[in-house]
């Protein structure tokens, strides 16, 4: 079995190669070999979501992909969600209704609400709440949270609504 293997990956749409280990988890990689660290190491048990990235589209939680399962797949992380000139409507509603204190959480949040908008553009309170079950903030208490993905929501909407 070799030492290390080649992986190919598309993040944030650009394409990335890099060797790691057969057993080298995606959240390891994304931080320390392609220097992306907006996704954090919270649990390393896959229970707080702090690692929380898009896997060809879908939320996944980095700490339980080993990096060769992400071989050929895209891969988006919290730099890939907007920019400082732009935004994306998630960043500006935590901004907004201070939907964080420390931080830690929340490229993991925002990065699991882009998805679950995606699969939900109109959710209800108990939705939201459900749908971020998988994410966890020790500090907020989730009701500003809440109060931020519901206002992207009505954001995104409004401007699909206007673009048509």
């Amino acid at each position: 079995m070799p030492d290390k293997m080649s992986i190919g990956i598309r993040v944030n749409g650009e394409d990335r190669r890099f060797d790691a280990e057969p057993r080298e988890l995606l959240i390891h990689a994304l931080r320390e070999r392609l220097n992306l660290t907006g996704p954090h190491v919270g649990c390393d048990t896959s229970h707080c979501g702090a690692c929380t990235v898009l896997l060809n589209g879908e939320s996944v939680k980095s700490c339980t992909i080993f990096a060769a399962q992400a071989d050929g797949c895209e891969v988006t992380t919290i730099e890939g969600v907007g920019t400082p000139d732009e935004p994306h409507p998630l960043q500006r509603a935590f901004r907004e209704h201070h939907g964080l204190q420390c931080g830690f959480c929340t490229p993991g949040m925002i990065v699991r609400a882009k998805r679950f908008l995606e699969e939900n553009p109109d959710p209800t309170e108990e939705e939201i709440r459900f749908g971020m079950a998988g994410n966890i903030c020790r500090c907020t208490g989730y009701q500003n949270i809440v109060k931020a993905i519901r206002a992207a929501a009505d954001e995104i909407n409004a401007t699909k609504e206007a673009a048509r």
